[in-house]
């Protein structure tokens, strides 16, 4: 999982507005981001994630109790975004012939780095969501942990990527921040329960340096637009996870807390077929 959560405190934000931010801003926006923020977030959040784990969220849905991804023994499977790759090693251990791939040359370091410590290896690729570095039909299941699609600028473009390098009758799992979190601050307190966006302003989320420079940018699509994205891409919805907080667990991720996350979903994993023809 590599998302790090919307903040309002800094004062290098700028207010989502309908100005346009190119793709190629946004690709070296976040591969920039990730690389120097990579050992951060793995000093934060590693230990959550684990070396060798799937987990889809911060309510710490794990797939080896949610089983989204069905048997994966044999199968060749595509983490995109895949991070420090916790979930391709786990993939690994379960049968599975996963490839771990994601923007950032910082997180593949992290990879490699966890790959030493568990002596679970799997192939690290370093490429773009949007031109996936894959023959047609290459895998039978695409999935991620909040990788890629929340940060492309096209992310209708990455669903057909993901439809072309999958095998008639494969999968495409992945989980996102649920779009309604868009209409609240990114706060894991009380500030954080008021309804202060639309849902509907689709305008980038901004940050920029003191030069105006885009660090970081995060895309908002509602569940509306996701759902016409997969089916634009040839996929059927099999189904929608929202995940609930569960009882007992008391961390706060980012803008994920048990206050917020007992209220109102913060994940929303979309589990989809590509057709078999």
């Amino acid at each position: 999982m590599s998302y790090r959560g919307r903040v309002t405190e800094i004062p290098t934000i700028e207010t989502p507005s309908h100005r346009r931010v190119t793709e190629d801003e946004t690709r070296h926006a976040n591969r920039a981001w990730w690389d120097l923020d990579a050992d951060d977030y793995q000093d934060e959040h590693g230990a959550f994630l684990g070396d060798v784990d799937f987990v889809w969220c911060p309510e710490r849905l794990r797939e080896a109790d949610a089983g989204l991804l069905g048997d994966v023994r044999g199968k060749k499977v595509l983490e995109l975004g895949a991070g420090a790759a916790a979930g391709a090693r786990w993939l690994r251990l379960q049968g599975a012939e996963p490839i771990a791939m994601d923007l950032s040359a910082g997180m593949l370091r992290h990879a490699r780095e966890a790959a030493d410590r568990s002596g679970v290896r799997v192939p690290l690729v370093q490429a773009d969501a949007l031109a996936l570095p894959f023959r047609a039909a290459s895998f039978d299941i695409v999935c991620t942990a909040f990788g890629a699609i929340p940060f492309v600028a096209d992310s209708a473009a990455a669903m057909r990527e993901v439809a072309r390098v999958l095998r008639p009758g494969g999968s495409w799992v992945f989980s996102v921040t649920h779009p309604m979190r868009w209409v609240f601050w990114d706060e894991p307190d009380e500030s954080g329960l008021v309804a202060r966006n639309s849902y509907f302003d689709r305008s980038p989320y901004v940050e920029r340096d003191e030069r105006g420079r885009l660090t970081y940018l995060e895309q908002h699509r509602t569940l509306g637009d996701r759902i016409r994205e997969l089916v634009g891409a040839g996929f059927v919805l099999r189904d929608l996870v929202e995940p609930e907080w569960p009882e007992g667990h008391e961390e706060t991720w980012g803008q994920w807390s048990p206050l917020r996350g007992r209220l109102f979903p913060g994940t929303a994993i979309f589990v989809c077929d590509l057709p078999a023809h």
